[in-house]
């Protein structure tokens, strides 16, 4: 029996969405019956090959297209090469941690115009297509951390926030359409990047992997439990369904319970 694909016919244009977070929202977005158009600043074969096992998997099309989310003409370019883009995830991002007098200018500028100049340019270039359609879901992935801050993360903390609040003035500026924007703020999700860091930081506190993860890594997720790329890819499935049509210019959390706190 196959799987119900309400999406089917709709274009996702995901940016930074060759691992983690990004690839399992490409991934679930697929399976809903979505076109995905995956993105990073490199251009590698095995950047290709996701999208072809993605298209494989899914039996729907999956391209890449490479943009340095840095740079705002590449931003919007972007999606005008994606030549359609009903469904908009700006989920691109990067960190530096650093005390504010210590933190250096140039993680700060690279920081804010990859993680929140480029959900400005992306929608500016979006919405054009969304309203032509008659139908669009925009989804930004900010954080826990755009609700609540920690120390010497000001430039992520800054943009996860300005991310929340761009999020406000989509929804109120597309009130009136059918189109709808929201944000999604994870706590700290298993990806390869996170599952790296894990023997490094038992070496370090010379503690086992249990430790690690629930007095270390999780210290701030009540749950104690990490949230999955799968779990973030099904929130995004959700939002562009029709039981999310008067959902919009709010924040989903799923960081097991830290903004609760």
């Amino acid at each position: 029996m196959s799987l119900p694909t309400p999406l089917k016919g709709k274009t996702a244009v995901i940016t930074g969405s060759n691992s983690g977070i990004g690839l399992g929202i490409a991934r679930e977005l697929a399976k809903s019956g979505a076109n995905v158009v995956l993105n990073s600043y490199t251009n590698t074969d095995e950047d290709h090959a996701i999208a072809a096992e993605i298209t494989k998997d899914s039996g729907f099309e999956a391209r890449y297209i490479q943009a340095d989310l840095s740079n705002g003409e590449q931003a919007r370019a972007l999606i005008e090469q994606a030549g359609q883009c009903d469904i908009l995830i700006n989920n691109a991002g990067i960190q530096h941690v650093a005390p504010i007098d210590e933190f250096p200018v140039g993680k700060w500028d690279a920081i804010i115009a990859i993680m929140l100049s480029s959900v400005f340019h992306t929608t500016a270039a979006a919405l054009p297509m969304m309203r032509k359609a008659g139908w669009g879901r925009v989804i930004n992935i900010s954080s826990a951390h755009g609700l609540t801050a920690s120390p010497y993360k000001s430039a992520y903390v800054a943009a996860k926030h300005g991310v929340v609040g761009m999020t406000k003035v989509v929804a109120l500026e597309t009130a009136r359409e059918p189109i709808t924007a929201n944000a999604i703020c994870p706590g700290y999700v298993m990806t390869p990047l996170v599952e790296s860091q894990i023997p490094d930081t038992m070496e370090k506190y010379g503690m086992d992997r249990e430790t690690v993860i629930k007095d270390v890594m999780l210290e701030r997720q009540p749950s104690k439990e990490f949230a999955t790329t799968e779990q973030l890819g099904g929130v995004a499935t959700f939002l562009c369904s029709d039981a999310a049509t008067q959902i919009t210019g709010t924040t989903i959390s799923v960081d097991g319970g830290w903004t609760a706190l």
